[in-house]
């Protein structure tokens, strides 16, 4: 099974920039989007053999999630039952026999550090629900999770420490969900892999000189760590400031 994240940056913007292309290209049984930033109704994507989810913020323009699936899930939840943290359209679960599918796109701490105690409900909250979802049958979490976890995972770790997405906080948080019963695929397979990034800024050329960040994930349960086969990065496809990210997994 070969399932996709993309943090798109702009659904409508990413369209006009080659989305199509790539989509057709990777043939991914399960394709999912962080940060579409659009209302129910101000695109129509036409993917034959797909069916679509989508949950978009209250606040117009901002945030977002989307999936799209050639196989029709059990059962469909959008966001985690916790009013506070459902109103920017950040969470998609999927259910089906074997599994759990969760899309996520989660919150950014911010210039200043402004939502950083957010941040911190925020990843109790996840971590709890995924975890009560994995008590039930293995989960596959996955999207724009906002943070370097190690310094491997970023080109300037020192001059970035105590920066939004490099906190001693938020990579605590993700360490935590990890020794919960969760495995970040692309670390089980290359755990030493250097400059595989995922988010590039804008400015200074960042890309071109490949000084990037890696905060897009696939995590998996522990229980089914065993069945991944392949952990992928895209940085050749663009269309946005963060590239595709992979898994192929049997399941």
């Amino acid at each position: 099974m070969k399932l996709i994240s993309w943090n798109v940056n702009g659904i409508r913007a990413a369209v006009n920039k080659g989305f199509m292309d790539f989509f057709k290209q990777i043939d991914a049984d399960i394709f999912c989007l962080q940060e579409t930033k659009m209302q129910e109704g101000q695109l129509e994507l036409i993917l034959d053999g797909y069916y679509q989810y989508w949950n978009s913020a209250e606040k117009k323009g901002y945030s977002g999630t989307a999936i799209f699936t050639k196989k029709k899930p059990l059962n469909v939840t959008y966001g985690i039952g916790i009013e506070e943290h459902d109103r920017e359209g950040r969470i998609i679960t999927l259910e089906y026999e074997k599994f759990y599918m969760v899309n996520c796109y989660t919150p950014n701490a911010k210039r200043e550090l402004e939502r950083l105690d957010y941040r911190m409900v925020w990843e109790d909250e996840i971590r709890k629900y995924l975890k009560k979802l994995d008590s039930k049958k293995p989960v596959i979490y996955c999207g724009d999770l906002n943070v370097a976890h190690n310094e491997i995972d970023l080109k300037n770790p020192k001059s970035n420490r105590g920066n939004a997405g490099f906190t001693d906080e938020e990579r605590g948080k993700m360490t935590e969900l990890l020794q919960s019963g969760f495995t970040d695929s692309f670390r089980y397979l290359y755990p030493t892999k250097e400059e595989s990034y995922s988010w590039w800024s804008y400015m200074g050329h960042a890309r071109e000189k490949n000084i990037g960040w890696r905060i897009d994930y696939f995590i998996v349960s522990k229980l089914i760590e065993n069945k991944i086969e392949e952990a992928s990065i895209y940085p050749e496809v663009f269309g946005s400031d963060h590239c595709p990210v992979g898994l192929e997994i049997e399941i």
